[in-house]
């Protein structure tokens, strides 16, 4: 029960909720509130979600809005990658290209400033670290899918900041 799983993560400075289910699967999104909020007030990003349609102003209400716009449509909304801490300038980079010419792809594909957007998110300068802290990531991403699979709770596999 999601709600459960809030009460035991919140010591963490964590929030999970599902954001999508269907009869055999469900999309899972836990965030760090407070994180989210920073990253919905950086500059420009309440603009853009404003013309994208998103009315409220903080995480709870944005958070509320991608979950009914996953509702409404089986592809997802771009500007789920302004909750995935993504670079605005990335998301708009990736909807105006259509996901095509992007400079790098890592964690997101990257349209604007390469070295900028590795080291905002991966916190490193050169290409070389870059690439492996994104092996990193994924080899952490299937760690973390093969425990779930094997019946490690969401509460077992969350960590405190």
């Amino acid at each position: 029960d999601v709600w459960q799983w809030n009460l035991q993560i919140k010591d963490k400075g964590l929030y999970l909720t599902i954001l999508r289910k269907s009869e055999k699967k469900a999309l899972v999104y836990l965030c760090r509130p407070q994180r989210l909020e920073n990253d919905l007030h950086k500059p420009g990003v309440q603009k853009f979600l404003r013309a994208c349609g998103y009315q409220g102003e903080h995480w709870e209400e944005a958070l509320k809005e991608l979950k009914e716009r996953l509702h409404m449509c089986e592809k997802f909304p771009h500007e789920i990658g302004l909750f995935l801490g993504y670079p605005l300038g990335d998301v708009k980079g990736f909807i105006k290209h259509r996901g095509q010419n992007c400079k790098c792809t890592g964690c997101w594909k990257v349209y604007c400033d390469e070295r900028e957007a590795r080291r905002q998110f991966c916190r490193f300068e050169n290409a070389k670290e870059a690439e492996k802290t994104f092996c990193k990531y994924k080899k952490c991403r299937e760690i973390y899918s093969r425990l779930w699979e094997n019946g490690r709770s969401v509460l077992q596999l969350t960590v405190a900041a």
